[in-house]
């Protein structure tokens, strides 16, 4: 009985390994993260990509749908396919809420070390005067840096 709690225990400790690191970023940290490579993943629906714009080099894959439910499987799926492994991913809503919450259920996905979350979203960096490419322009899947 004893070894099996301590078996339990030692099971669960490193568990808590497994799991990503969530880390709250600004824009000035989006910048550098995406300039070096990291996926940035806009999680917001359609019409808000379309009013606000979207940051160059974003993918887009909503995680809450207009009507606040999440298909967090087939969301998953969509992330494996654009990110690599070990790769560092950064999310982005509109004000950082959305985005949290999608940054922990990403970071408790096997195969994620450092998950971001961009505080304050896409308002934030748009009212900081940061560039955005209107969502349907070939630039809004072009990643920082490169020609396209």
């Amino acid at each position: 009985m004893i070894r099996q709690a301590v078996a339990a225990s030692l099971c669960f400790i490193f568990s808590l390994g497994l799991h990503a690191e969530v880390v709250n970023v600004d824009n000035a940290e989006l910048a550098r993260l995406a300039a070096s490579g990291a996926a940035l993943i806009d999680i917001r629906t359609a019409p808000e990509w379309k009013e606000t714009g979207v940051i160059a080099g974003s993918k887009l894959l909503t995680f809450f749908d207009d009507r606040g439910r999440v298909d967090a499987p087939a969301w998953l799926e969509h992330v494996k396919s654009i990110t690599r492994p070990g790769q560092a991913v950064v999310l982005i809503c509109r004000s950082g809420n959305r985005s949290r919450t999608a940054a922990q259920f990403l970071s408790q996905q096997p195969g994620y070390k450092t998950v971001y979350n961009v505080t304050g979203g896409i308002n934030v960096w748009s009212r900081e005067g940061r560039p955005v490419v209107p969502s349907n322009s070939p630039l809004a899947m072009c990643a920082a840096g490169a020609v396209c």
